[in-house]
């Protein structure tokens, strides 16, 4: 549906272009396909950058493509473990305190990576590679003091993590290694003090080779239609707002 959509949209679009982009995964989807060319264009830059920044809103496909691929490069042995990372912070609300221990307490702000982790892989197999290490998921406060070699590593909501925040996780990368670092600019949950680490490397590194910045639009969402309708609203009221 929403390739067809493109097609009346964009004359030049392609889509047989999107399905020779696609990522096999051998569990529940054979090969999970782009289905914008911004996607496509992401997807063909986590094989070529070991570092790429995937911008937008939400239900364009930046997490969910960014697993895919960390999927295939740990299945086809490319890396050794996948490493999905989150701040924890909460979306504009407090959620007091929570019980249990501390892997309790963070489960709820990496549901999300989670949730994109069991469409793709069926619970036992992620289950025994979450086991034997080959998947870790972690709150972005474990990652202080590590280095991670043969790794393909997601940083996911990278809008909230402050500027001390994303330096000291951009340094983690070590030898054979790969990261993807997802984030939606417009909605940074930080104190109102605070800057976005990401709103902040995307001015300090644009002259770095080697980065890659992947830019979606209310065009690329891939939910239900409604949100993109919704985002575009959203947009609107906040321009006439700021007039």
């Amino acid at each position: 549906m929403h390739s067809i959509q493109k097609i009346k949209e964009d004359k030049e679009f392609s889509i047989v272009s999107l399905f020779k982009g696609g990522i096999p995964i051998p569990s529940k989807k054979r090969v999970i396909i782009p289905k914008t060319p911004t996607q496509k264009e992401y997807m063909e830059a986590m094989l070529k950058y070991d570092i790429v920044f995937g911008i937008g809103p939400a239900g364009t496909g930046k997490t969910y493509l960014a697993m895919a691929m960390a999927i295939h490069f740990l299945l086809t042995r490319q890396v050794s473990r996948i490493v999905l990372v989150r701040p924890a912070v909460e979306a504009g609300e407090k959620l007091g305190f929570l019980p249990g221990a501390i892997e309790e307490k963070v489960s709820p702000y990496l549901r999300p990576l989670y949730d994109a982790l069991y469409d793709m892989l069926d619970l036992d197999r992620a289950s025994k590679l979450i086991e034997k290490g080959a998947i870790e998921i972690a709150p972005l406060a474990f990652m202080r003091g590590r280095t991670l070699n043969d790794s393909f590593i997601i940083l996911d909501e990278a809008q909230n993590t402050t500027t001390e925040q994303m330096k000291m996780y951009l340094t983690r990368l070590g030898f054979g290694s790969k990261t993807v670092i997802t984030g939606d600019i417009t909605q940074i949950d930080l104190p109102p003090q605070k800057v976005s680490g990401l709103v902040e490397a995307l001015k300090i590194l644009k002259d770095i080779e080697g980065i890659k910045v992947i830019y979606f639009t209310d065009k690329d969402v891939v939910r239900h239609r409604l949100v993109q309708e919704i985002i575009k609203a959203y947009e609107k009221y906040e321009r006439h707002d700021s007039t």
